[in-house]
């Protein structure tokens, strides 16, 4: 069974990236409509006929073996993240899609908190599936935001990028820190398994920020893994920072964020200074007490 929509929507965006010349084709005797390939290019490339690829387009397909599907990914030069996504269209998920995203808002282990608060000085973020800012510590409060000050509602990286004004001063390459985020958020979607939280908050940032909405509707996907980011801090000035994010295992889709600078850089420097000037205790309320799962509860079957 396929999602012929999504289907249709990935299937198109993704013969649209793609520059004819790049596979081998000779230039068109006919001017194109549109960017990337035809539909027929793709079917030639992939090894099926036209018909076939256009009613994959259209979700008019069943069952599809495991070569087609193969040699289709191959067509579209889809990255590993974007071939697990089309199978999940097409509804030949992996294990790990099959796993429902929790609904409301995700508990955090007591262990995770404790683990969150022990490694200030180094800022450190803890996320949900839809990207709800779950736990913080004093360090990510100084580099970042006073996230305790915000409303509950509030706590969510996607709307505070995009409606929070000061992180275009924040962020100097605010357009590399946005667009990858609503890639992360479209990756997050599992279109086999609707979730009410997460298509609410599209669509709000949809209507609230055409930037969203622009970034949305390129279909890209994305997984947040290691890089560096640019933040600047008005005490400080500009840093270059490196961030990781790791998956926490068994927590509903939970990830990690840390913000580190490299050993005697300026931004080290920088940084070191920033967490010794924003030394107070309790700066931070790094996590709602309704929200925090009990070892007990975690040990629940």
């Amino acid at each position: 069974m396929t999602t012929s929509n999504g289907l249709r929507e990935f299937l198109t965006s993704r013969r649209a990236q793609i520059d004819p010349a790049t596979v081998g084709l000779p230039p068109s005797p006919v001017q194109r409509r549109g960017r990337g390939l035809r539909r027929e290019e793709v079917a030639a490339l992939a090894g099926v006929s036209v018909d076939y690829y256009a009613r994959l387009e259209q979700g008019r397909i069943g069952n599809i073996s495991d070569q087609v599907l193969t040699a289709i990914e191959d067509a579209l030069r889809l990255d590993p993240l974007e071939r697990q996504h089309l199978r999940s269209l097409v509804g030949n998920p992996t294990a790990q899609q099959r796993r429902s995203t929790p609904v409301g808002r995700p508990k955090v282990r007591v262990g995770l908190r404790t683990f969150v608060e022990a490694i200030d000085p180094v800022p450190a973020l803890l996320q949900g599936p839809r990207m709800e800012i779950l736990a913080w510590n004093r360090a990510a409060t100084i580099l970042l935001t006073d996230f305790g000050a915000m409303p509950a509602r509030d706590r969510n990286v996607a709307r505070w990028l995009f409606l929070d004004s000061s992180n275009r001063v924040r962020y100097p390459d605010w357009e590399e820190v946005a667009a990858p985020t609503v890639a992360a958020l479209r990756a997050a979607r599992n279109p086999g398994r609707p979730d009410e939280a997460l298509e609410k908050l599209v669509g709000e940032l949809s209507v609230a920020s055409e930037e969203f909405a622009r970034y949305w509707a390129t279909y890209r996907l994305f997984k947040h893994g290691h890089g560096t980011k640019r933040i600047f801090h008005p005490t400080v000035g500009v840093m270059s920072l490196n961030y990781e994010t790791f998956d926490i295992p068994d927590s509903g889709g939970q990830f990690l964020s840390t913000y580190t600078a490299d050993v005697g850089s300026p931004a080290a420097e920088k940084l070191s200074i920033l967490m010794s000037w924003g030394n107070s205790p309790d700066e931070t309320t790094p996590v709602e007490p309704d929200s925090v799962q009990s070892e007990a509860e975690h040990r629940e079957p």
